[in-house]
């Protein structure tokens, strides 16, 4: 079985501390922190990852885009990140496949638990977002630790580019 987890992005930012501090300056420096933390959880997890945003913050037509393999939805003019969702777990839940959604909008959850979709809220997204980050930095640590130091010495935007390439962002 397959697992994909549907964010509601402007709501996660609004909920995850670091993230409301950061859309405070600029909302754009928090989407793109969102994105980033999504795609360690997707590389880790395996789950596909999905974040829609509402349109109002977002002039324009309905888009679609990846970035760090993450799918991202910016909803149509007047369409809403929970009607988009609603659509999505209707969509792809399937035999084969589970849909999770993250949001803490209360009336979202159980329209989608309506649809046989699991919800999962802010708060236990972030924690097992910060457990996950702490598995990575230890696996880091234990596999740097453990092979030689390169033979060939690279300079930070090498190494940046390599970073780019391992997470599959062109």
């Amino acid at each position: 079985m397959k697992n994909v987890l549907l964010v509601d992005g402007y709501n996660i930012i609004g909920a995850w501390p670091e993230l409301t501090e950061l859309k405070s300056h600029d909302l754009g420096s928090a989407r793109d922190r969102l994105i980033e933390m999504m795609a360690d959880y997707q590389g880790y997890t395996g789950h596909r990852v999905i974040i829609v945003f509402d349109a109002q913050f977002v002039e324009g037509m309905s888009k679609k885009m990846y970035n760090y393999r993450v799918e991202i939805i910016f909803t149509r003019k007047n369409e809403t990140a929970d009607e988009r969702i609603e659509k999505l777990a209707i969509e792809l839940n399937d035999i084969r496949t589970q849909v999770i959604v993250a949001t803490s909008d209360y009336t979202e959850q159980w329209a989608i638990f309506g649809q046989g979709a699991l919800r999962k809220s802010a708060r236990e997204l972030l924690i097992e977002v910060k457990q996950i980050e702490k598995k990575i930095s230890k696996n880091i640590e234990k596999n740097q630790s453990a092979r030689p130091v390169s033979k060939i010495p690279i300079s930070d935007e090498i190494a940046e580019i390599f970073e780019k390439w391992r997470r599959g962002d062109k």
